[in-house]
């Protein structure tokens, strides 16, 4: 007689247990996409369907200049990120084993592995420094300490792509002579691609989110929307949070089925 394979699913309780974590996962999104909605003023209480709190969002000046800056950093900070990223993922994939490969490994993953917080302490204290050294106080340091945040998120898509990837061609490219640089740039980075758009999305998403880091090292005047909007926690709550945190929402979405999109496209013309 032959033996069944194990299959997760027919276990007793799988579908309560799979719809109960659905539920707990989405239905506080849905919910807050309903009351974004909401014609009140209460965030919590049904006023009638009304749109009124995006247009109010739309016009506000401070959201306005919360939404481009932390477009702004987060478009830099993705591809700070993922350009470090993919050159750490080349270095540490497409060669042998090395000495301190496993230190190395752990040193780029450090942010992951880390409590936020303490990474943010660890940002302020060195920026600080600086700052005080060089009296510059800009959004650089935003855009720094995103990146340096940022780097394992970009690194992990990347990385297994590379190991997913055949060298055949690329050994094959060397032995027509082409150059290192010709090599990468011709053969391997176009088979990297999907791999260097997933990483860059995912850091791009990531400091978009960002709250603890941007609050610890930002200056006077530099409110991303999440700080934003943790500070709006700290006053008089209406609707508008819940409109902002759909836009980002949506933006998330957006992302998410582009990615899908280029990489479907791109892996139906590889077949």
């Amino acid at each position: 007689m032959s033996r069944r394979a194990f299959d997760v699913t027919r276990l007793p309780g799988f579908t309560t247990v799979a719809v109960v974590a659905f539920l707990l996962l989405y239905a506080p999104i849905v919910t807050l996409v309903i009351y974004s909605f909401n014609g009140g003023n209460s965030v919590n209480q049904w006023g009638g369907f009304s749109l009124k709190w995006y247009a109010i969002a739309a016009e506000n000046e401070a959201v306005q200049g919360a939404a481009v800056r932390s477009l702004v950093i987060a478009v830099w900070a993705s591809v700070i990120a993922t350009t470090v990223a993919t050159m750490a993922a080349l270095g540490t994939t497409r060669r042998g084993r090395f000495k301190g490969q496993t230190l190395i490994y752990v040193l780029i993953n450090q942010p992951l592995m880390v409590p936020e917080i303490v990474t943010a302490v660890a940002l302020l204290i060195f920026f600080s420094s600086i700052k005080i050294a060089t009296g510059y106080s800009g959004l650089g340091y935003l855009v720094l300490a995103h990146s340096a945040f940022c780097v394992p998120f970009a690194y992990l898509p990347i990385k297994a792509r590379l190991e997913g990837m055949d060298d055949a061609m690329e050994v094959a490219a060397a032995d027509l002579y082409a150059t290192p640089w010709q090599t990468f740039r011709y053969v391997t980075l176009p088979l990297l691609t999907p791999g260097v758009i997933a990483g860059a999305m995912l850091a791009f998403v990531i400091s978009l989110d960002d709250v603890i880091i941007t609050e610890f090292v930002k200056s006077a005047g530099q409110d991303t929307l999440p700080t934003y909007m943790l500070g709006q926690l700290r006053r008089a709550l209406t609707p508008e949070v819940n409109a902002i945190s759909t836009a980002l929402l949506a933006l998330t979405v957006v992302i998410l089925t582009l990615f899908f999109l280029i990489t479907r496209k791109r892996d139906g013309t590889r077949d």
